[in-house]
């Protein structure tokens, strides 16, 4: 018996279109599910999830539909006409933003940082705010968001301040340095630390500390660290402890100075 089919297609042809649709779908299926529990884990803005799915949606479509074209025979000239289309539009892409695409793929795959850690991309610092395909942005001490293109990203070091991670929350070590000068015995220097470290106010889940970085003919430089579980009080944190480390320092050097 002849296989007549449907509308002049033939059965096997539609079990074989219908197989490749039901592998199309359950694929979605899997990868949507999968990058729904991705999200949630790496804690990304829902615009960035949705625009990931979408991504994978749209080239499932276009793994089915050259699939069904090959099965149910597409005439060659077609194929070649939808390819220059397609390429038309690629040649209108910019190669700057599909890099910059990937390189936000990339991004949340690696996971080198998430929203609300506190990181230095290159000279900029602060705490992330959004990470999306295109761009990721930054809020700066000085309360400017500055938003970098994800190529501008990989491009930089990145230093992640996340000190450990647990399910209580996130502890973040904050460091950096100070220059002085060798006017103050390296012991004053000390109690000088130690007291502004003990004035304080913030709770803090381990006590801060510091060590002599370096040291040249003019200056020692120490760099300091102290644990925060909440990044955003790093730049208040920051500033106290700077002021307040030249604010006895000078004291100390004046009243070392009146004894002379």
């Amino acid at each position: 018996m002849a296989d007549n089919g449907l509308f002049g297609v033939s059965w096997t042809v539609i079990i074989e279109i219908v197989i490749v649709a039901a592998v199309a779908i359950t694929m979605e299926r899997l990868i949507t599910r999968y990058l729904s529990r991705f999200a949630r884990r790496a804690k990304l803005e829902r615009s960035t999830a949705n625009n990931l799915t979408l991504t994978f949606r749209v080239l499932i479509l276009l793994g089915a539909v050259l699939a069904i074209s090959r099965i149910s025979g597409v005439q060659p000239e077609i194929i070649l006409s939808a390819s220059a289309i397609g390429g038309a539009a690629v040649g209108f892409a910019s190669q700057r933003t599909i890099g910059n695409f990937v390189a936000g793929l990339f991004l949340l795959a690696a996971r080198p940082f998430k929203v609300g850690d506190y990181v230095r991309v290159g000279n900029v610092e602060g705490v992330v705010q959004e990470v999306t395909l295109n761009y990721t942005k930054i809020l700066t001490i000085g309360k400017n968001v500055v938003s970098m293109s994800n190529l501008q990203v990989l491009d930089r070091d990145i230093t992640n301040f996340l000190y450990e991670s647990s399910e209580e929350g996130d502890t973040y070590c904050y460091t950096f340095e100070i220059g002085l000068s060798h006017e103050l015995s390296a012991e004053k220097t000390a109690k000088i630390f130690e007291d502004v470290f003990a004035r304080i106010d913030h709770p803090m889940p381990m006590q801060p500390h510091y060590m002599v970085a370096r040291s040249s003919g003019t200056e020692r430089v120490y760099t300091v660290y102290f644990y925060v579980e909440r990044p955003e009080v790093i730049f208040d944190l920051r500033r106290q402890i700077t002021e307040e480390v030249f604010k006895r320092w000078d004291n100390e050097r004046k009243a070392l100075t009146t004894q002379a």
